[in-house]
């Protein structure tokens, strides 16, 4: 029975046209609801490392009653946690006490890296994200290869860049709180062999991961600013407003001589 219904359930959502719905009604709400309950969905889920899906699916699938209300209006976290992949350059100008930031969000896929890999000169800092809870998880584009190899690489590759030998490096260690979760069954060592801590262990699980990117940087004399967060940190643009203010200090000092 428990089949049968599975199968009306996904026949239902798979007629939503995704691209033009903008309200949900009753039975596709409940059929999502009862989809995301189902053992069998809970099991790929459990096993999501193995394709790829968005970590925001449990918190917006949980959530759905709520989401799914004719009043609905989004959330800061709501806004926070959705994703889309960035394509091409995108520039975010804004003011922060007085001073004008721009800010260039740049595509990471290995497709979009050729928009951008020459475009930059004369960048105060380099900001770089590292999902912390992708120590076990392949590639979209090629899927046996390790998502925080490459994006450890790509680190490597951008700091030693000569476009960016005076900019400082700001590195956040993003989804602290789903490392917190997925350390407790996804072992470390199990996919860097390299790793001689303890299982389970959120705090030298962080540590590793952090040293395995400052490990990338050759010039011991270029500062890496590191701060790990998640999502919903908001005090995230308060980091890079005091790194990039340090940066700017620091290279005025060299500038004159005075370190």
């Amino acid at each position: 029975m428990r089949s049968v219904f599975g199968k009306e359930n996904a026949q239902i959502i798979k007629e939503v046209e995704v691209d033009k719905v903008s309200v949900l009604c009753r039975d596709q709400v409940e059929a999502i609801k009862q989809l995301w309950q189902d053992p069998g969905i809970q099991e790929c889920y459990d096993r999501r490392r193995e394709y790829q899906l968005s970590d925001s699916a449990k918190y917006y699938l949980t959530d759905i009653d709520r989401i799914a209300m004719p009043s609905f209006v989004p959330t800061q976290q709501d806004v926070l946690r959705v994703r889309v992949p960035t394509t091409g350059i995108i520039e975010y100008p804004f003011d922060l006490e007085n001073i004008i930031f721009r800010m260039v969000d740049v595509g990471g896929q290995r497709s979009e890296r050729r928009k951008w890999i020459h475009c930059f000169e004369s960048v105060t800092s380099i900001i770089f994200l590292v999902a912390l809870s992708e120590y076990d998880q392949v590639l979209a584009e090629c899927d046996n290869e390790n998502r925080m190899e490459e994006s450890k690489a790509l680190f490597k590759t951008i700091i030693t860049y000569p476009w960016f030998l005076n900019s400082s490096v700001i590195l956040f260690l993003n989804k602290k709180d789903l490392l917190e979760e997925k350390i407790m069954y996804s072992h470390l060592i199990s996919y860097f062999p390299e790793y001689t801590g303890p299982k389970q262990d959120v705090k030298a699980a962080r540590d590793f991961i952090l040293k395995l990117y400052q490990d990338q940087n050759p010039d011991k004399e270029k500062v890496i600013y590191s701060h790990f967060t998640c999502a919903t940190d908001t005090e995230n643009i308060r980091f890079v407003f005091a790194a990039v203010k340090d940066t700017i200090l620091q290279l005025n000092l060299r500038e004159f001589n005075l370190v």
